[in-house]
């Protein structure tokens, strides 16, 4: 593999976001496709009071792919104080160029102008949607702000999602996937970030079509309530559910214990770390690699982003996860 490969990374999030900040560095052709039914947060209040689309996932795919440390610095300055506390810089910024075109692809792309950015990043639909969760008894759960603090019921466990209204894949977003040499499926919570943009319209028959090597990248640790005893394979087996059938070629999962202090303490929420489950993943029809994916530097910073120091402390080692696609 060249750096001219092209490649496409689906997901959103903080998962996105590391990943594509190192790939960035061993290629150039780098395409992210970003899920787009977020609804919490300040995305949620701009969606609401403003009637745009989801912005937040969008800017931390542009700031991760940025070459301007300055101006990424500023898209994820997050006002603490004001009428505007808990918004960032970027996400008013794209909502801002969205209300004067009257176009997202049209302010995602400008932004990627000011960000200069390497690669792009597609919105995965264009469709003002929110997530469904459908109960096994029947019970609907609209948004995907409510979705995300969930804890299911043991009948409730893989439930079914949908879009409301039905999303059509935006028509970049296909062609990227039928164009790359090698998609990666980036770790997120499987029914808040990854189920939500596999669902879209057209994007299960695009992978199908898809002549690229796919590969999902495991997540590090459960969710609590909703993938608590998941395995690898569990995981593997949701992504290929939510898109539509046995897409995956290989799967990248961790191998390595963080500190044991560090491991208390996930486990004191219920957080364990997720197992390779061998007898399933030697009969499963990809090649599962396993690997340690622990990053050194557990605690993530972005400067400007008051909220940063509250996400995860286990995260992937990046770099790591780069050479490996770089090798695969």
């Amino acid at each position: 593999m060249n750096t001219q490969t092209r490649i496409v990374v689906i997901g959103g999030g903080t998962g996105s976001f590391a990943l594509l900040q190192r790939l960035k560095a061993h290629f150039v052709n780098i395409t992210a496709l970003v899920a787009m039914a977020d609804d919490g947060g300040s995305t949620g209040v701009l969606r609401d009071e403003l009637g745009v689309l989801p912005p937040g996932d969008v800017r931390q795919c542009l700031v991760a792919l940025s070459e301007s440390p300055k101006v990424r610095d500023l898209f994820n300055y997050r006002f603490s104080e004001g009428t505007l506390s808990g918004h960032s810089f970027g996400n008013l910024f794209l909502t801002a160029l969205e209300k004067l075109t009257g176009n997202f692809a049209e302010a995602v792309e400008t932004a990627s102008e000011v960000l200069n950015v390497r690669g792009k990043v597609v919105p995965i639909t264009l469709d003002n949607v929110r997530l469904v969760l459908h109960a096994a008894n029947g019970f609907r759960v609209r948004g995907e702000g409510k979705i995300d603090v969930m804890h299911f019921a043991d009948g409730d466990k893989r439930p079914q999602l949908s879009l409301e209204p039905r999303a059509q894949i935006n028509p970049d977003a296909k062609a990227a996937i039928l164009d790359a040499d090698m998609i990666v499926i980036a770790p997120g919570d499987i029914y808040t970030s990854l189920g939500p943009l596999l669902i879209v319209d057209g994007v299960a028959e695009a992978l199908a079509a898809a002549k690229a090597t796919i590969v999902y990248v495991c997540n590090l640790v459960v969710k609590p309530g909703q993938t608590t005893g998941f395995h690898v394979s569990d995981f593997a087996s949701e992504i290929e559910r939510f898109a539509g059938g046995p897409v995956l070629d290989h799967v990248l999962y961790n191998t390595a214990q963080p500190p044991k202090e560090l491991f208390e303490r996930y486990a004191r929420e219920s957080e364990y770390l997720v197992e390779p489950d061998g007898a399933a993943l030697r009969q499963a029809h990809y090649q599962a690699h396993g690997a340690p994916l622990i990053a050194a530097m557990t605690a993530a910073r972005q400067r400007g982003d008051v909220l940063a120091a509250h996400r995860s402390l286990i995260r992937h080692d990046s770099e790591a996860v780069a050479q490996f696609l770089r090798n695969l």
